[in-house]
């Protein structure tokens, strides 16, 4: 029998870092981030509780903002430019490390209303915006990486993005086999992404080099698409909120894990009149064969192989494309919209290659995050990827 909505919460199963433990100045919000971790499954709701239809602002079309891009992209002004400048040089002359920046050493007082209210709609909202004019190619690396996580402070708290402990990721070719999917993460290769969402609440990408062909970008509204496939596919909306799906942890665990969460892709906030959440990336679905041929889980089903590729299909009906011009920043809700990139090929040497640098963050429950069925959905650094006691890092290029 599922807990009562006003049942306590239950704590994280391991133990997070508080900021007593960690020194403040170089890690403000802990060490630790919570990790991968499966769902409350008495939190689970059935097929039955969800909605025959979503509504409000979260449910978008493409044909509401494809020609329409003043809708959702912003041009930084010169004066947003030179704040966000100032805060960055007086943060690199103070000597701090990169992951303790924070709203504190980097303050900006004239964006942060907005920024806040961008934070709403990122959340609450259609789930997206296109920064653009951030200038990299003057700022150079470490500045550009400065004002950027900067940014990030008024959205969420860095979490993870892997087993190294990177809070500034690097979405970038480094050669990798991309059909090893039980073992390379596909953001270090140039081959397609399909749509999913990633292991935080908010996910930013900093545009620092195009690639010559490929590599753009395509989001959509998983509302929408749960919509569609209410009217359209009931049996494959009913199989995905079924809660049999393993997803894989790609050997990034902690001692004592198992290599796989088992949970649903499309789940339901606690509480009153929840909202519908997605978690979802087909890569790490179909990478647990070295499991499921030994019979230690079971292979996906012919309904959950129908499903997968039923979800791809609508989302890429459903998709708007956009092409992320070097100094643009887009930022969107892991929560409602799904993305996905084009495969792409890069500029021969000596041009650089395609790089993003990359921000997962995390927005608490008690500071107006999702109220997700999950037992650290309180935890300032909920999600992401932490193995161990590994403490965050923030490299200025992949490695």
């Amino acid at each position: 029998m599922a807990p009562a909505l006003t049942a306590e919460i239950p704590q994280a199963p391991h133990t997070l870092s508080s900021l007593s433990s960690a020194p403040k100045s170089i890690f403000p919000d802990g060490i630790k981030t919570s990790g991968q971790i499966p769902p409350l499954h008495d939190e689970l709701k059935p097929y039955s509780d969800f909605p025959k239809e979503i509504t409000g602002s979260t449910v978008w079309k493409k044909e509401d903002y494809e020609n329409n891009p003043e809708r959702w992209t912003h041009s930084f002004s010169k004066e947003e430019v030179e704040e966000m400048s100032k805060a960055a040089d007086d943060f690199i002359e103070a000597g701090t490390p990169l992951t303790g920046i924070s709203k504190d050493n980097y303050p900006l007082p004239t964006m942060s209303a907005f920024l806040t209210s961008m934070r709403n709609e990122l959340l609450n909202g259609k789930g997206f915006i296109l920064f653009k004019g951030f200038p990299v190619q003057a700022w150079g690396l470490h500045k550009s990486a400065v004002a950027y996580m900067g940014l990030g402070t008024y959205l969420g708290y860095f979490v993870s993005q892997n087993g190294r402990g990177h809070v500034l990721g690097h979405v970038k070719d480094l050669g990798e086999d991309a059909t090893a999917i039980d073992r390379v993460r596909i953001y270090r290769t140039n081959a397609r992404q399909f749509f999913h969402a990633d292991d935080s609440d908010i996910v930013g990408l900093l545009c620092i080099a195009r690639a010559l062909e490929g590599g753009e970008s395509d989001i959509c509204s998983s509302h929408h698409v749960f919509n569609t496939l209410q009217r359209e596919h009931p049996d494959v909306a009913e199989t995905l909120t079924t809660p049999n799906w393993y997803f894989d942890r790609k050997g990034e665990t902690s001692v004592g894990q198992e290599e796989w969460i088992k949970t649903a892709v499309f789940y339901k906030e606690r509480g009153q009149d929840g909202r519908v959440y997605t978690k979802w990336d087909p890569y790490y679905v179909r990478s647990l064969t070295r499991f499921s041929d030994k019979g230690i889980i079971p292979p996906l089903s012919a309904a959950q192989e129908h499903a997968a590729a039923v979800l791809e299909e609508t989302c890429n009906r459903m998709a708007l494309h956009m092409i992320l011009e070097v100094g643009d920043i887009q930022f969107l809700s892991n929560e409602h919209v799904l993305h996905a990139r084009t495969a792409y090929k890069d500029y021969p040497p000596p041009a650089p290659r395609r790089h993003l640098m990359r921000l997962w963050l995390s927005t608490p429950e008690d500071e107006g995050g999702w109220k997700l069925p999950f037992a650290d959905s309180h935890e300032k650094k909920r999600g992401g990827i932490q193995v161990n006691d590994q403490k965050p890092v923030a490299p200025l290029d992949a490695e």
